[in-house]
């Protein structure tokens, strides 16, 4: 990933974080010549490894799984808030359109993990994270026996360890105070939660002092 040194981030409480909150993430790996990606729900294991480790589980339909070969890296991408930045709103006349966003790049090779028990415990450490919050959560331990075990039989999981890990806070750090606050003012008063939201992590960081 292009990153600018003003928009590098590396602090890994900072990137996991992204993880966690923007956990939805597009696992990215290479099979017979092609790139395959899958849209995943993750689930981040920070304790786990130097730089925490990511466990998911696709459908046993989905082909990528079989792209998974020893010593093979993927790459997974996470994305947080993202903004257009109209010129319009800087002080500066003379300035042209660019988009502000927040992305995590995570490297690792990943390991299938097909064993029933394994899937199981996955499902039962996944499911809560989501359910968390909803008035009648859906819990896996309700459901009958034989229901879960044709549910597993048809999911291959993986774990991938994180070898390496990208950030990037794209959050007009390049330009001047008032173009900032230009920004911000316009976002946070926008009718898109994106763009408010945007608005709330680039006041949030200006007012950290970087």
């Amino acid at each position: 990933m292009y990153i600018p040194e003003a928009n590098r981030e590396t602090r890994p409480e900072v990137l996991h974080r992204i993880i966690r909150e923007n956990s939805f993430g597009t696992l990215v790996t290479g099979g017979a010549g092609d790139l395959l990606a899958t849209h995943l729900p993750f689930l981040l294991e920070a304790e786990r490894g130097e730089q925490g480790t990511l466990v998911g589980h696709m459908a046993r339909a989905n082909g990528q799984w079989q792209s998974f070969r020893e010593g093979e890296e993927a790459l997974v991408l996470f994305q947080g808030p993202h903004a257009y930045i109209s010129p319009s709103w800087y002080a500066a006349a003379l300035s042209v359109p660019t988009w502000n966003y927040v992305a995590v790049h995570a490297y690792g090779v990943p390991r299938r993990i097909e064993d029933a028990g394994e899937l199981k415990e996955l499902l039962a450490k996944l499911v809560p994270i989501y359910e968390a919050g909803l008035p009648e959560p859906w819990l896996l331990e309700r459901l009958p026996g034989e229901f879960v075990d044709r549910m597993v039989g048809g999911i291959v999981g993986f774990e991938i360890p994180i070898t390496r890990l990208e950030g990037k806070l794209k959050l007009s750090q390049n330009r001047s105070p008032a173009d900032r606050e230009g920004v911000v003012a316009a976002l946070s008063g926008s009718g898109q939660a994106l763009d408010r939201e945007m608005a709330a992590l680039m006041a949030a960081v200006d007012g950290q002092g970087g």
